[in-house]
């Protein structure tokens, strides 16, 4: 009995070596697309974005409308492509007018159809916003590079830095009902995480308040959580693991960018309130 499991023992830590080591790789083949993007900006940067709001629609249709059917998925992927169109164009309250257009377009079809009107108050300002937010900061032009390039290093940190904290420490979970993965020390370690990169980037910079954006990234850390159980409880009610397939050893793209979904829109809030003429550095230059 003791073989048998020491045996089950071995192969599921062969197991998540193995899985650990997909995610690596699939990490490193994307994660410079992403970032060359982002550093060259403008209609580079638009044309990732667009990638991403067709594969988000479909998954998010798949998980919010449960239907994998053209003409479920395709009007959100063409809202969701025309808002990147106007954010580029430097219209991005235009864009957020064409979100808002769209939830009360899908309100009405639903009701005409008798459906649950729930879905389309979730599926279009998951996909939309997020992406018009990217623009908008990216668009700031003395910090928006800094501050993307920053908030996906907070998430990089946050993912990395929880998934060791809650596999060599473990302890109690977080929410076992939705996430039955994530402990209370893989929160800790993300937020440790979190705070170590933004330091870096504060004193990197020379500029702000270093503790005054390490208390932000505490902040942006409880709202990555929430984006990867907001994501679970979605998969879970669907009935599916993953949101899709794309990425090998990660799923799909929403299992990706969960987390950095809630981030962004926080700290385009954070912008809006702070510093709306220059949203990037209102999330992060601090007196």
């Amino acid at each position: 009995m003791a073989v048998g499991q020491e045996s089950g023992e071995q192969v599921k830590a062969s197991s998540r070596a193995s899985d650990l080591g997909v995610r690596i790789v699939s990490a490193l083949v994307l994660a410079p697309v992403a970032l060359a993007a982002v550093w060259f900006g403008g209609w580079i940067f638009s044309l990732l974005l667009a990638v991403a709001a067709v594969l988000m629609s479909v998954e998010t249709a798949r998980l919010v409308f449960g239907s994998d059917r053209f003409a479920d998925f395709a009007p959100l992927a063409t809202m969701a492509l025309l808002a990147i169109l106007l954010a580029s164009m430097g219209l991005s309250a235009a864009a957020v007018a064409l979100a808002a257009a769209g939830i009360a377009f899908s309100l009405a079809a639903r009701s005409w159809k008798g459906e649950p009107l729930w879905p389309a108050l979730i599926a279009y300002p998951y996909v939309m916003l997020p992406l018009i937010a990217l623009i908008w900061m990216r668009g700031d032009e003395a910090y928006g590079l800094i501050v993307i390039f920053w908030l996906l290093a907070i998430v990089w940190a946050i993912d990395i830095c929880a998934y060791f904290a809650g596999r060599f420490i473990g302890g109690p979970k977080l929410a076992p009902r939705i996430s039955p993965k994530k402990t209370w020390a893989g929160l800790i370690g993300g937020i440790a995480g979190a705070v170590v990169v933004s330091l870096g980037f504060s004193f990197w910079l020379g500029e702000g308040a270093p503790a005054i954006l390490a208390v932000i990234a505490v902040c942006l850390t409880v709202l990555e959580q929430a984006g990867d159980f907001a994501e679970s409880a979605l998969k879970r009610r669907a009935g599916v693991k993953d949101s899709g397939m794309l990425i090998p050893g990660h799923g799909g793209i929403l299992d990706r960018v969960d987390g950095l979904i809630a981030v962004i829109l926080g700290a385009a809030l954070l912008g809006m309130i702070h510093n709306p003429a220059q949203p990037a550095a209102g999330v992060m230059i601090w007196p």
